[in-house]
């Protein structure tokens, strides 16, 4: 059930946060870079995850600028998540495995600081500007953030296992 109040929404970023970099933090370069079925590494994951948190934070600031909102991204529409993500993986490809985790944590403090900075009010008080929806400025940072963080840590342990 998603968080309906800021200290709902800190509580289970910072759980699902540490639950990720639990699962993360003792692999090697190789392990992380290794491809599946799907052509899809962890470190290509690691990399959506911290990708999509700029990218709602992006969407917040352009809303309240009163700025046209591009969902998911300029050029792209919701139904074509897998060619952004593949072009994505692209312009990602030369990072390193410790690249990317720094991405991540980057991304995550920027997230933190965002929450730290905003209210109940903000975070929950009426629909996100400019995102077109009832979602409010809190429930699109719990998928950008905790969400993402947990079906990452769900397809790292798979292929941890998986071997």
């Amino acid at each position: 059930m998603p968080a309906t109040d800021r200290a709902a929404l800190l509580a289970v970023t910072y759980k699902e946060y540490a639950k990720l970099r639990k699962v993360i933090d003792d692999l090697d370069d190789s392990t992380a870079r290794a491809k599946d079925a799907d052509d899809t590494s962890i470190k290509d994951v690691i990399g959506h995850r911290a990708h999509w948190i700029d990218l709602f934070l992006g969407w917040y600031h352009d809303g309240l600028a009163g700025k046209e909102v591009f969902f998911p991204a300029k050029g792209y529409k919701w139904n074509e998540l897998p060619r952004y993500n593949a072009a994505l993986r692209q312009r990602q490809a030369d990072l390193s495995w410790t690249d990317v985790r720094s991405l991540l944590a980057d991304a995550h403090d920027r997230l933190m600081t965002f929450l730290d900075d905003h209210t109940d009010a903000d975070l929950y008080g009426g629909p996100m500007a400019g995102a077109n929806n009832e979602w409010t400025p809190g429930r699109w940072a719990e998928a950008a953030g905790p969400s993402h963080y947990r079906s990452a840590s769900k397809y790292v342990r798979a292929r941890r296992r998986d071997g």
